[in-house]
């Protein structure tokens, strides 16, 4: 067995170190400067899923998880800037659009960093984003509740909802622009640094070269929901975080059982996902949780009063914990996770 670790793990453990984790109180309060996203386009990083044949790394699901788990523990709002981009790289790898030559590898090689909006199609049947063929291009209207890397991203991969039930999603510069209007960022318990606002679409004009994707809702919706069963690895990157603020006396049995959720959320990543797989996915991922929020309290209550100050490393992973309950959640996981709270210890979830 190989152990030796992929250079881009390498290089997410050093940006970590080097860069992202000493910074990381001062960005929760200030926001996410420009130097850390240069930094993390020159890093390789996001291309490590994207095709080798198109300047990426092409590199396996574990080593995208990996590297997640890294940056998230060092700095969540860096983390949850920078993960937004590997939807679009992935979206266009596997599309047949005209996008997909233009954009594919100047995203895989870093050169531009996307966001993406497209998590209100999620509430359909209502549709919060409108698309409509206008010329020999689409108009949206509407607006997108949450946008993250307003000012920081280069485009954005928008999606909306068509009259005939079809998704569509098409590329646009990630600045204000006739018909596209952002908010003043939002103010939010944790991870106001990652810049989030809300777009106000009014006659928004995209050409067809910039569609990366068109397809019935229902096709789209059975992916999506699949892909929301599974734990996102930024849970065990902070929940190690706060383990790392901790004696080992009262780490080693938590971090014994972040581990074990750990490896069976991943051995499940790992196997086709499947209807019939759901109710496992959603108990390990709500179990996940739970480790979280218990390795983050105990580094709160291990820091006494000094964790009440904003400078407090242990509060900040405790307010990122917060954020990642409710990070790309949908009814389903949410009535899980419910489920399992509301379950005495002991009983069958």
């Amino acid at each position: 067995m190989d152990l030796t670790p992929h250079p881009l793990v390498v290089r997410a453990r050093r940006l970590a170190t080097d860069l992202l984790a000493p910074a990381a109180e001062r960005v929760d309060q200030e926001g996410v400067p420009a130097g850390h996203i240069e930094a993390v386009k020159r890093s390789g990083l996001l291309g490590v899923a994207a095709p080798a044949e198109h300047g990426g790394a092409g590199a396996p699901p574990a080593v995208l998880r990996e590297t997640a788990e890294i940056l998230a523990g060092a700095c969540c709002a860096t983390w949850f800037v920078q993960t937004q981009h590997h939807t679009p790289v992935q979206t266009l790898a596997r599309s047949g659009f005209p996008a997909r030559e233009r954009l594919l590898g100047p995203l895989s090689r870093g050169e531009l960093l996307s966001g993406v909006a497209y998590a209100h199609l999620r509430s359909y049947p209502r549709r919060p984003v409108r698309v409509s063929r206008q010329g020999e291009g689409w108009r949206f209207d509407g607006t997108v509740p949450w946008y993250t890397g307003w000012g920081l991203n280069d485009v954005m991969l928008l999606a909306g909802v068509t009259d005939s039930d079809e998704v569509l999603f098409a590329f646009a510069e990630a600045r204000e622009q006739p018909g596209l209007r952002a908010s003043a960022p939002m103010r939010l318990a944790a991870l106001t640094a990652a810049r989030t606002v809300s777009l106000e679409l009014d006659g928004l004009w995209l050409p067809a070269e910039a569609v990366a994707l068109h397809t019935p809702y229902v096709r789209w919706a059975a992916g999506d929901r699949l892909k929301t069963l599974h734990t996102n690895p930024a849970v065990f990157g902070v929940a190690e975080a706060a383990l790392s603020l901790l004696d080992e006396g009262t780490a080693a049995p938590l971090r014994s059982r972040l581990a074990d959720v750990r490896d069976r959320a991943y051995a499940l990543a790992d196997r086709p996902a499947s209807e019939a797989g759901a109710g496992e996915r959603l108990a390990v991922r709500a179990e996940a949780y739970e480790v979280l929020r218990t390795a983050t309290t105990a580094a709160v209550v291990a820091g006494g009063g000094r964790s009440m100050a904003l400078t407090s490393r242990a509060q900040r992973l405790a307010r990122e914990g917060l954020f990642l309950l409710v990070q790309g959640q949908t009814a389903e996981s949410r009535a899980a996770h419910l489920r399992a709270l509301a379950t005495p210890p002991g009983e069958p979830r």
